[in-house]
Order: structure tokens, then sequence, then C-alpha cells
């Protein structure tokens, strides 16, 4: 047989599956039981081409779409078919005895497009393949199950304002899962659902364009789009998908700056410095950003003179600042105009107009309480050198520009006269001298003058005043520095000896030049030479000077050419010296006289160290008795009720009589008057002991006895001015309960005397009462 395997195709309901042979393959043996390499005649195998399923079809039973049979298989059977591959047993089935494909469930062709299987005929009892294994495929037919998505949406786009029709703002793009090869399931069609008249699509391609041009960002600055996308190429029954696309209109400046008001006024203080801030301007532009942007300027010359303006830190407001001193007397109001200027123009819209506008500024100075001004920024005077206190040196004037006529009041900061060499009238402003000046120790003087309103003390202002002490030849022309020189017994006459110079300590210019002249006559030993330019030069004469031990003094007369004319004398000392042949000093002439009076230096010094030694001694033996007898002095003025001392020992009790004066705190009915002579002092015990009397009674008044102690204090002048503390038990008058004391138990309350008890019956523990208090008061009248 020559075993040609038949794809039967079977149509149900429109299906079918198709199959074609191909070219003849290798012979294939083994059917009829020959072995070997025998030949059999060729045949061809099976080739399949497509099956196709409709995707998204269910139905009640497992569905036919195609059915294998092979010429071996006569019906009687043996023959089994078998089917692998992808669904092989779970998507797709085959019935063993006859062929038959069926699908059991409903296919997407968007989860997967086509499915590769292989079939086979076999032996049922061997399983021996009776034909070759043939491969084929089942694609899923695509039907329109998915609508267009957009899978980038919702978009946001920005397109400027004022821009032309058909400028393109952004294109969308839909996705459908459809087959576009089959049928038009995924062909789109794009439309605008909301945006109109504004904007319009492309059907095809989903660019979104302007649809009308002069867009006004400021009218409306966003859109809401909706796009939609339809397949079935947008006929009736094709599904669809829509997006929203957000259009934002950015801006440009296309709006000049506007002023909303055209007069603006603002006040300022006259006291107001530079810099200080007047008011603020803004020029409305309802653009954005850098577009917003403005710059603005002084138009009138008087404005821009005492005011300047400026733009803030963010680009839109006007600063109007003070840009010189405002004076309210001088000048009360300005009036000038400021202009606005967008920085960035387009110039695709100058069209528009100019972008910039104009506004009146008015600018009102107001009147503020100022302190006194000065009629000069700073002064400068001049006051000869000398001059008697109290001469005047120059006048300062400062004036209260609100009120000319109000009086000022002039004093000189201390801190800059503290030598207090100046004066100032208070109500004047003259300064004077104080006290003499002296050029030479000070030239200038820097004075810090203060002028006070009388009115009001908190307004004051400050100048300073510069003094210039101005020179006077007041100092007599002096040398230089000492002159100590010496000449050399050998010298020749006529040789220079000593350049002298002066120095003047006036001025240059007043008394410049200095004179010298030198002694005179023929016997003068020296020649004094003035060489005109403040020097003059010490020179030995044709006859040279005779050799003695002691040193020549040579007086030298200077005088200075000032007004008066003043001069001085100085002295030139000249050792005459023996010296070596290179001109070297050898010995001079004071020397060899102190060797010969048999005294050298250092004897000299050592006299002058003892001398010196003794006298420290001597200021340290007159110190140390000083202090000895100082510290003397001051234990004998310490009083001893400066001391506080504190006994530990306790009292005799009533027997203890001498422990302290018990007169002090007896009935002062029986004070006795004061005797003659100077009153004893109470801060110290008594030397002798005086037997105590019976005193007579009096009236039991403590308050007396104290105002007794205190006169006698007063009055004694040999008591130091100190307090003293005493304190007695006296508990006062006037109580109800009346004195808890003894010892004013000789009345009653009511001022009767009581019958007393004799102090005697009491025992001799109470002798010394008794003695005190045992006289009988005469009875009353």
């Amino acid at each position: 047989m020559w075993g040609l395997v038949r794809l039967l195709l079977a149509w149900l309901g429109g299906w079918g599956c198709m199959g074609r042979l191909a070219a003849p393959a290798r012979a294939w043996a083994g059917s009829r039981g020959h072995p070997g390499p025998a030949l059999l005649r060729t045949r061809r195998s099976w080739v399949w081409n497509q099956f196709f399923v409709i995707e998204e079809y269910a139905g009640p039973e497992p569905v036919l779409i195609g059915k294998l049979h092979s010429d071996v298989d006569r019906g009687e059977g043996r023959t089994k078919y078998l089917l692998t591959g992808e669904g092989a047993g779970t998507v797709f089935v085959i019935d063993e005895a006859t062929g038959n494909i069926h699908v059991t469930k409903s296919l997407d062709r968007e989860e997967k497009a086509q499915y590769v299987l292989l079939a086979q005929a076999v032996d049922r009892a061997s399983n021996r393949p009776l034909e070759p294994p043939s491969e084929f495929i089942i694609k899923v037919q695509d039907i329109n199950d998915n609508p267009p998505i957009f899978p980038l949406g919702p978009y946001h786009a920005t397109v400027p304002e004022m821009s032309n029709v058909g400028t393109s703002v952004i294109q969308v793009t839909a996705h459908d899962a459809d087959d576009p090869s089959y049928g038009n399931s995924a062909k789109l069609v794009y439309t605008v659902l909301d945006g109109l008249p504004f904007f319009s699509v492309d059907p095809q391609t989903g660019v979104v364009r302007t649809a009308i041009p002069n867009m006004d960002r400021e009218t409306q600055e966003e859109f809401l789009v909706v796009i939609q996308a339809k397949d079935m190429g947008g006929h009736m029954g094709g599904l669809s998908g829509s997006t929203t696309v957000t259009v934002t209109l950015s801006d440009v400046n296309d709006n000049p700056p506007k002023f909303p008001q055209s007069l603006y006024q603002f006040s300022v203080v006259e006291t107001a410095g530079p810099g200080t801030l007047v008011g603020r301007l803004r020029a409305q532009d309802p653009d954005l950003g850098d577009n917003a942007l403005m710059a603005y300027s002084i138009l009138d010359g008087e404005g821009s003179e005492a005011f300047s303006i400026s733009t803030d830190s963010q680009g839109r407001d006007g600063l109007l600042t003070v840009r010189k001193p405002l004076d309210f007397e001088s000048r009360r109001s300005y009036a000038f105009r400021v202009e606005a200027t967008n920085t960035l123009i387009d110039p695709a819209y100058l069209r528009r107009g100019p972008f910039k506008d104009v506004a009146s500024v008015r600018v009102v100075v107001q009147d503020a309480p100022e302190p006194p001004a000065f009629t000069q920024a700073a002064y400068h005077l001049t006051v000869p050198e000398n001059k008697a206190p109290g001469t005047l040196v120059g006048q300062i004037s400062a004036a209260d520009l609100d009120s000319p006529a109000s009086p000022i009041r002039y004093s000189i900061l201390p801190h800059s006269d503290p030598e207090r060499c100046f004066s100032i009238q208070p109500e004047e402003g003259t300064i004077h001298t104080a006290a003499p000046l002296d050029r030479e120790a000070r030239v200038w003087h820097n004075l810090t003058v203060l002028a006070t309103e009388l009115d009001s003390s908190a307004q004051a202002s400050r100048v300073q005043v510069t003094i210039q002490t101005l020179d006077e030849n007041d100092n007599a022309p002096q040398l230089a520095e000492p002159y100590d020189t010496f000449v050399c017994d050998s010298a020749a006459p006529g040789q220079l000896i000593q350049v002298i110079q002066a120095l003047d300590r006036d001025e240059v210019g007043n008394s410049s030049h200095v004179s010298f002249q030198g002694p005179l006559g023929p016997d003068a030993n020296f020649t004094v030479r003035d060489n005109r330019d403040g020097s003059a030069s010490l020179l030995l004469p044709s006859r040279p000077a005779p050799p003695r031990q002691a040193p020549y003094l040579v007086p030298i007369e200077l005088w200075d050419w000032g007004q008066p004319a003043l001069s001085s004398t100085a002295t030139v000392t000249v050792s005459v010296c023996r010296c070596q042949p290179d001109g070297s000093v050898a010995s001079c002439w004071p020397e060899a006289h102190l060797s010969a009076a048999g005294l050298s230096t250092g004897a000299l010094l050592a006299i002058i160290t003892c001398v010196g030694a003794l006298l420290a001694l001597v200021v340290l033996f007159v110190a140390l008795r000083r202090q000895k007898q100082e510290a003397l002095m001051v234990l004998e003025e310490e009083d001893v009720r400066e001391n506080i001392i504190t006994y530990d020992d306790e009292g005799g009790g009533e027997e203890d009589t001498e422990a302290f004066d018990i007169t002090a705190l007896q009935n002062p009915d029986g004070a006795a008057p004061q005797a003659p002579g100077p009153p004893a002092r109470r801060d110290v015990l008594p030397r002798a002991r005086v037997s105590r009397q019976p005193r007579p009674p009096g009236p039991a008044d403590v308050a007396q006895l104290l105002v007794l102690r205190l006169r006698e204090a007063d009055e004694d002048p040999s008591v130091p001015p100190y307090d003293s503390v005493q304190v007695y038990g006296y508990e006062g008058r006037g109580s109800s309960c009346g004195s808890l004391s003894s010892l004013g138990s000789g009345s009653e309350a009511g001022g009767v005397p009581g019958p007393a008890e004799p102090l005697d019956d009491w025992g001799p523990l109470f002798r010394t009462l008794a003695e005190l208090y045992g006289a009988k008061e005469p009875p009353a009248p």
C-alpha cells in the first residue's frame, strides 16, 4: 500500500482545516515484514499547514476542528492516533480511534496566537508507528475583542500663548491588542471629544494642534482636551478608548506694565538720611517670571537729585529712597515722574504697544526737631603762646534751624581738653585761654564743642575745633649739647678744636639764625668763629694757650634774630693734654693734678660710698623711731569701750557687793547730787571703795536717773565721745500690773504709801538692802 497519510479537513460551522502534500520522502520499510535493506517504493509523508480556531468561542461541548486519517487504517480498530505538543491533552484532544481533534476551551489570541502540535498513527497492539510523525500548527483566528488603550495617558503638554493655528502641541498614541493583519480590528482613528474649538487632532497620527489663533494665557491658562481612539477604522461597531490631554499655555511678554494710579504721594521726615526708604511703587504686569521683570527710573532731574529709585530683589517693585539730606526749611515738597519698563521685550509682540508706563510722584518733606547747626563743619583757630589767661581765641556759632531765635548753650567736652587750657562762654560761644600756652610743649589742641538747645536738651550737636598755638620768640638759643673737648699741647696756632652747634627751640622762621661770639681781647686763649649756619668753630689763636693743670672754660655768647632778640651764654670746657706722635691723648693736666694731691679716682669712689652708707643708716634709724612712736600713739588713743570683753564667771549673788557698782541700780529717789569736781567715769570700775551710807528716800523715777547720767556724760570733757550701753532693771511707769521689782515697792500703784515690812527681819542675807532702803519715808503732807 502506498501509505499515503491523508489529512481530512472537516468544516464545522464555517471552520475548516487545510493540508497539502509535500515532496516524496525516503522509503519507509517494515510494513510488509521484509527485513533488510530491501527498498520499497517511495511514498510521501504528511506536511501539515495551519488549522484555524476562532478565539473566544465557547460552546457547550468540545468543538471539532479537524480529523487525522491514514490509509493504513481500514476501520478494524488496529490504528491508534496520538497527539503531542503545545496544549495537547488539555486544550486539544484527539479521538484515538477516529482521529478527530477537538478544542476543549475558549482561546484568546492576545494570550497565545498559535499552537504547534505533532500527530502520529501507531499500531494499537504494539504501539509501532504506522506513519512517521507529522507537525502541524493550529492558529487562533482574531476577533475584535480589545478596545484601544493609551498606555502613556493622561498627557500634559505646554504651548506658548498667542501661538498660530496648527502649532503642534503633543502626539498621543493608542494601542489595540487585536491582530493588525486580520481585518480592521486594529485600525485606529483619532477624534477630539472635548476641547473644541481650541484644539484639533490628526485622525491618523494622533498629533494635537492648536485650532484657533491668539489664545491668551491671562484669559485662560489651562485647557482639558479629551481624545478618542476608535478601531474598525472608526466605523460603527468598533471599540474605542479615550484619554485626556491637559494643555497649559506658557507665558510670553505680550502685556506692557501699567501703573494702577497716575499719582503717588509720599512723605518723609527731613532727618531721614541717605538710603532711607520713602515708599514703594508697583506697575502691574499680568505676565509671569522674567516677562514681568521691570526697571524703574526717575525722568525729571529735580527728583533724581534728591531721590533715587531701584528695583527690589523680586524685580517687581520700585523702591524710592532718599539720595541726599533733606531740609524742610529750604524745600518742603518734590514732584517728579517715574517710568516703569519691562527689562525683557519680545520683538514678536512689539505691535502690542510700548512696554513701559509713566506715573507722577509727589514727596512731602515733614519738619522734625533738629539739633543746632554750626556755621562751619569744622573750626580752625589760632592763638599766640604765652598769652595771659582769658585771651580771646575765637568764636563758635550755631543756630536752631527750626527756631532761629531759640538760645543755644555751648560747652567743651571735658575729654577733649583734659588739661583745661580753654574755656567757652556758654551763651556767646567765644573761646578763651584758661592757662598760658607753650608752643614748644604742645602745638595743636583738638577740642569738641557741644551746642545744646536750651528748650530741649536732647537736641545737641558737636563740632571739631582745632586750635593752633603760634610761636613767639621766648626761647634763647642754647648749645646743642654740653661740649667737653681737648687740645694737644703741641697743636699749631689756628688749629680747629671743636665745631659747636646751636639749638633754638622756637619755630623755624622766627629765630632760625643764631649768632656766636667768643672771648674778645688780646688775652683770649681761644677764638670762636661764627660759621653763619647755626654753628661755630672753636680755634686756637695765633698765640697758643699756656699749659696748665686745670681745664679752660671758654664762654660763648649766643643770640638769635627774633623779636625781641634773646641771648644766652654757654661754656665749653677745653683741656690741654699731652699727645702721642700719632695724635692720641697720652695724659691730660687734670689727671696729673689729682695724682699730685694723692687722691685717685678709686679713693674718691670709696669715700662717696662710705658717705652714702652712713646716710642710709641714719635715715633707717629715724624711720624706725618714727614708726615706734606712731604705734604707741595709736595704743594710747584706743578706748577700752571699743573692746568687747567676755567673762565666764558667775556672780556671787546678793552677798557679792564688789563685782559691780550697785549704786547704779539703786532707787533714784536716794541719788545724791553730783559732787564738785570732774565727773567720775562710769565705763570703768572705781579704784577705791566708798562706804555705802543709807540715802534719803526720793521719788522712784529711774528715767530721771538716766537723764542725769546722760547729762553727766555730755558735760564731761575728759570722756571721749563714745556711746556706752547700760542695762537697768526698770520696767517703766503706767503699767496696770505694776512693777515686779522689789526696788520700787515703796509705793502703791495709786501713789499712796503702804505699810513697809521691816527689812531687818529678813535676815543677814538682806542686810545690804536694809542699809540701802531702810530709811523711813516721811509721811505725806
